[in-house]
C-alpha cells in the first residue's frame, strides 16, 4: 500500500512539474508579443516635451532686459550651476602652476600650466604669449570640444592659437575633461551622472573647469579686462556660450557648432548633447536660446556649419537661435553685434580655415586691432602631442572620483524608532523623496485591449496603458483558469522587460494569483527604439522631470487601476533588476497604502553601487536623479515605506 502511495503521489508531482514546464514556456511566449508598436512612445515623448517649449516674450526696452538677464544669470549660478557644490571649492583662490616656456617662434613664446578645478583634480592648459606685450592687451580663452586624444594638441586649435598670439593676443588654451591629458575611462562624460546623483549638479563642475581659465586671464597682469574673448568648437562651443552668457567678463564670443534650443532638440536626437549640456533643471529657467540672448549687446559670432556630420546642422538651428535672439540686439540699437556664419567649406563639423578667419575678423574689430583678413600659415609651428604634455599627478581625481570624494560627505540620519516620531520623519522623508523624484501622480486614462489568449489551462489579455500625461506603459495580464476570483494580485517588473520575466510570472500563476507583467516608461517594449533612455532620460531632467518619478508613477497608477477594479485587495510587486526594484521602491513609498509587498531580487543593497560598480549612465540613467543618494539608500527608503513589507531574494 506504502509503495503505491508513492507510486501515485511521484505520478501527480511528474504531472505537474509537466504543466508547471509547459505552462512556463507558454507564459515566455505571451510575455514576447509587442504590445507598443514600433516609434510610440518615442512620438509621445516627443509631444510631452514640446510642450515645454516656453519662449518667452520680448522686452519692451533695453532696460529691462538687462536686469532681468542680471536676474537670470544669478538664479542659474545659484539654483543650477553651483546646486550642492561646496562653497569652499567655488570660492577657492585661483591655483595655477607655472611648469616652463616651450621654445616657440620668435614672435611669441609658449608656456605650459596646470590648474586646480578642485581639490584633487587638476588640469593642464599651454598659454600662447606675443614676445613684445607693451601695455595690456586682449586676451581669449580657447576651450576644446570632442576632439579625441588630441586633446589641446589638435591641430585647428594649435592654428587658432598660434594666429591669435601672433597678432598680439593672450590665447589661452585648455585641455577638456575626457580628452588630451585628461583622457580616462572614468572621466568620460556620462560619469557628470553620478555628480547628479550624490547631490551636485553635473554643470557644476564643467563650469569651474572653464572659469577658472577665464579668472587667470581676468587676474593675468598683461591683459587688458574689457578686451575678453571665448571660443571653441562642438563642446568647446557650448561651453562658450555657457560662460560667456553668465560671466559678463566675457566680452566678445564665438561659439562654432556648439548648442541648440529645445526644440531643435526633442526634433532630432544628434543636437541633444552630453549629459552637462541638459543640465538638471536647467531649461526651467533658461533655454540656450534665452542664454544667447543674455549676451546682448556683447559682440556674438554665431558660427554653424551647413552640412554638419555631426549635429547643430546650421539652416535647421538657426530659426531658433539667430533670428530668436537679433531683436534682444536690436533693444540696444546696435543688430551688428550679434552676427551669423554659415560654414560651406568644408561644411561639415569643423573649425578648419574659413570659420577660423572669420573669428579673426571679428576679434580684430570688436579689439580695436588692425584687420586680420586671412591666417597667418604657421603649418610648420604645429606641435606634437607630447611636446605640449604639462603632466598631471597619477592620483589625479576623475569625473567619477571626484562623485565619490562628494559621496563620502554625506550625512544622513536614520528613522527614529518610537512610533509616533517615526510616523513623522515617513511622512518627511515621503516629502522630500517626492520633490526629489518630481513626482506626479497620474491615472489610466484608457486601457486599450490589444489581445488575448484563453487555452491550456491559461487566460491572458493584453494592454496598452494609456496614462492621462500623453505618456504609455505596456502590461500582460495573466491567471491560471483555476485560479479563484479576488485572490492576491502580483505586478511584475524585470530590468530586461516583461519577455524576460517569464520564471516569475510563471510562479505567481501556478501559485494561483493573477499576475500583471507591466513594462512602465523606459522599460521593455516602453523604451524609445531609437534613441532609449539615455537621450530622453536627459531632456526629462533638464524640463525639470524626472525619468524615475515618471515611471515609479506609472506603476502606483497601474496599481490603483488594478484596485478600482474591485478583483484584489492584495497587491504586491515583485522586481527583477536594479531599475525596477528603485521604481517600486518609490512607488511604495509615496503611495503608502497600495502595496503589500514588494520583492526584490537581483537588488542592490546600497545606492553606493551606482558609484562602485560603476553603472554606466547608458544602462540606467533614471537612477542618476539629482540629489537621490544624498538624501536617501535603500536602507532609509525601505524604512519610509511603513506599510509595505520589503523582501529579498
Amino acid at each position: 500500500m506504502l509503495d503505491m502511495r508513492k507510486a501515485v503521489f511521484l505520478a501527480l508531482f511528474i504531472a505537474t512539474s509537466a504543466v508547471a514546464q509547459t505552462q512556463a514556456g507558454d507564459v515566455t511566449r505571451y510575455l514576447s508579443t509587442p504590445i507598443l508598436p514600433p516609434g510610440v512612445t518615442e512620438s509621445e515623448l516627443r509631444m510631452y516635451l514640446m510642450r515645454k517649449v516656453r519662449l518667452s516674450p520680448l522686452p519692451a526696452r533695453a532696460e529691462k532686459w538687462t536686469a532681468e538677464a542680471r536676474h537670470l544669470k544669478e538664479r542659474i549660478l545659484k539654483q543650477i550651476v553651483f546646486h550642492g557644490w561646496p562653497r569652499e571649492w567655488i570660492d577657492a583662490p585661483l591655483k595655477f602652476e607655472d611648469l616652463g616656456v616651450i621654445e616657440a617662434n620668435p614672435e611669441y613664446r609658449m608656456r605650459r600650466l596646470r590648474y586646480e578645478i578642485v581639490p584633487g583634480m587638476q588640469s593642464t592648459a599651454i598659454l600662447y604669449e606675443p614676445a613684445n606685450m607693451q601695455g595690456k592687451v586682449p586676451a581669449i580663452l580657447n576651450v576644446n570640444g570632442h576632439v579625441g586624444p588630441l586633446g589641446k594638441s589638435i591641430e585647428y586649435k594649435q592654428k587658432r592659437c598660434i594666429n591669435q598670439a601672433r597678432r598680439g593676443i593672450l590665447a589661452l588654451n585648455l585641455e577638456w575633461l575626457s580628452f588630451g591629458e585628461l583622457a580616462h575611462p572614468e572621466n568620460v562624460h556620462w560619469f557628470a551622472a553620478h555628480l547628479d546623483l550624490v547631490g551636485s549638479n553635473s554643470l557644476g563642475l564643467f563650469y569651474l573647469a572653464m572659469r577658472r581659465g577665464l579668472d587667470y586671464l581676468y587676474q593675468h597682469p598683461s591683459v587688458d579686462r574689457s578686451r575678453i574673448g571665448m571660443t571653441g568648437l562642438s563642446g568647446g562651443g557650448w561651453q562658450t556660450i555657457v560662460l560667456s552668457a553668465l560671466d559678463e567678463r566675457v566680452f566678445a564670443a564665438v561659439p562654432v557648432a556648439g548648442y541648440a534650443s529645445l526644440t531643435s532638440r526633442i526634433e532630432r536626437p544628434a543636437d541633444v548633447g552630453d549629459v552637462e549640456q541638459n543640465a538638471t533643471d536647467l531649461l526651467t529657467i533658461a533655454d540656450y536660446p534665452l542664454l544667447t540672448a543674455m549676451r546682448a549687446p556683447r559682440p556674438t559670432l554665431l558660427v554653424y556649419n551647413a552640412e554638419d556630420d555631426c549635429c547643430f546642422r546650421a539652416p535647421l538651428v538657426k530659426p531658433y537661435i539667430f533670428d530668436f535672439v537679433r531683436p534682444y540686439f536690436k533693444l540696444y540699437g546696435d543688430a551688428d553685434r550679434l552676427s551669423w556664419h554659415e560654414n560651406t567649406d568644408p561644411s561639415t563639423h569643423n573649425y578648419q580655415l574659413d570659420n577660423r578667419q572669420q573669428s579673426y575678423r571679428f576679434f580684430a574689430r570688436h579689439f580695436g586691432m588692425p584687420a586680420a583678413e586671412r591666417e597667418i600659415p604657421v603649418d610648420a609651428e604645429i606641435k606634437d602631442y607630447d611636446e605640449l604634455v604639462v603632466g598631471l599627478p597619477k592620483d589625479n581625481l576623475t569625473i567619477l572620483g571626484v562623485a565619490k570624494v562628494l559621496a563620502q560627505r554625506i550625512e544622513r540620519r536614520e528613522g527614529p524608532s518610537g512610533d509616533a516620531s517615526r510616523s513623522a520623519w515617513a511622512q518627511s522623508q515621503r516629502d522630500l523623496l517626492r520633490q526629489t523624484v518630481r513626482y506626479r501622480p497620474v491615472d489610466v486614462r484608457h486601457a486599450w485591449a490589444v489581445g488575448n489568449t484563453h487555452h491550456r489551462g491559461l487566460e491572458t489579455r493584453s494592454y496598452r496603458l494609456e496614462f492621462d500625461n500623453g505618456l504609455s506603459a505596456s502590461a500582460v495580464w495573466l491567471r491560471a483558469l483555476s485560479a479563484p476570483q479576488g485572490g492576491p494580485v502580483t505586478i511584475v517588473l524585470n530590468d530586461g522587460g516583461r519577455k524576460a520575466a517569464g520564471g516569475e510570472v510563471s510562479d505567481r500563476v501556478n501559485r494561483g494569483e493573477r499576475v500583471l507583467a507591466l513594462d512602465p516608461l523606459f522599460i521593455g517594449d516602453a523604451q524609445p527604439q531609437a534613441t532609449g533612455l539615455r537621450t530622453f532620460g536627459q531632456l526629462l531632467a533638464a524640463t525639470g522631470d524626472r525619468a524615475l518619478g515618471i515611471e515609479a508613477a506609472q506603476v502606483a497608477s497601474t496599481g490603483r487601476w488594478i484596485r478600482e477594479s474591485g478583483s484584489t485587495k492584495t497587491l504586491r510587486i515583485e522586481t527583477s533588476g536594479i531599475r525596477s526594484q528603485i521604481i517600486a521602491l518609490v512607488a511604495a513609498v509615496l503611495e503608502p497604502e497600495l502595496f503589500s509587498e514588494v520583492v526584490f531580487r537581483k537588488g542592490m543593497k546600497s545606492l553606493a553601487h551606482l558609484l562602485d560598480a560603476p553603472v554606466e549612465f547608458s544602462n540606467g540613467a533614471d537612477l542618476f536623479c539629482l540629489d537621490l543618494y544624498r538624501h536617501f539608500d535603500i536602507g532609509s527608503l525601505t524604512q519610509a515605506a511603513t506599510k509595505t513589507r520589503i523582501v529579498w531574494r
